[in-house]
């Protein structure tokens, strides 16, 4: 059973422009790919799910795309907060919180507090996050607790260095679902997705549809995982 699932929403700016309109447009309709993605996990008895939000990468963006991406990012999650709650919805923010955008921290803290008693799904959003950066972030962590003597070099170890990735507390993931026809990570959870299965999806991020996640996950739970044994 799955108890992690993580997904790689690529594809939203690709099908607005197959529809005449500017790419940005097309993350609203990402939105409703997402409520979908939450309804299967609640659904399926899913505990965890990540979602690749937006990357580091992705501040190289325009002005107007990302002033967009996040005032609806707001918008949606302030219309929501209710509904997380009565879903019994955990949100929380994995990233780099030293540049989340000014309008947005607000509200990563608001629904963060709002939904921290919840247990049945949480969602965490990988926002201005990058994996190889997670990694550094970690190690220079890891290197203040040693010179502080909170750790000793000796009790180094994986879980020692997997407590100071900003992912820390939530488990690897199991399968990581990509969309938009791409064979590749995009700098998303390398360190975590070390036996993680891959599914990568031709659909792009809006057309993706509740038989989908369907079919991808009784392929991976009628594989056998023998993490090298």
């Amino acid at each position: 059973m799955i108890k992690h699932l993580a997904v790689i929403m690529d594809g939203n700016r690709r099908w607005a422009q197959a529809r005449g309109m500017k790419g940005m447009f097309g993350h609203q309709e990402g939105v409703k790919a997402v409520d979908r993605t939450v309804q299967f996990c609640l659904e399926s008895s899913i505990p965890y799910l990540s979602l690749y939000a937006f990357s580091l990468e992705n501040l190289q963006r325009s002005a107007e795309e990302k002033e967009y991406i996040f005032n609806l990012m707001v918008t949606q999650l302030e219309q929501k907060i209710d509904e997380f709650i009565a879903k019994d919805i955990r949100i929380k923010f994995v990233g780099d919180r030293t540049i989340f955008p000014q309008q947005v921290m607000p509200t990563c803290r608001k629904l963060e507090h709002a939904t921290e008693h919840c247990s049945k799904l949480v969602l965490n959003f990988l926002f201005c996050y990058g994996a190889r950066q997670e990694i550094m972030e970690g190690v220079r962590k890891l290197v203040r607790k040693v010179k502080t003597g909170e750790i000793a070099e000796s009790d180094l170890d994986e879980k020692a260095f997997e407590q100071c990735l900003w992912s820390a507390g939530t488990p690897v993931p199991d399968l990581i679902i990509r969309t938009g026809g791409r064979q590749r990570l995009s700098n998303f959870l390398l360190y975590q997705a070390a036996y993680s299965e891959f599914c990568f999806l031709d659909c792009l991020w809006p057309d993706i549809t509740l038989d989908d996640f369907k079919h991808v996950v009784q392929d991976f739970e009628n594989s056998t995982r023998n993490f090298g044994v």
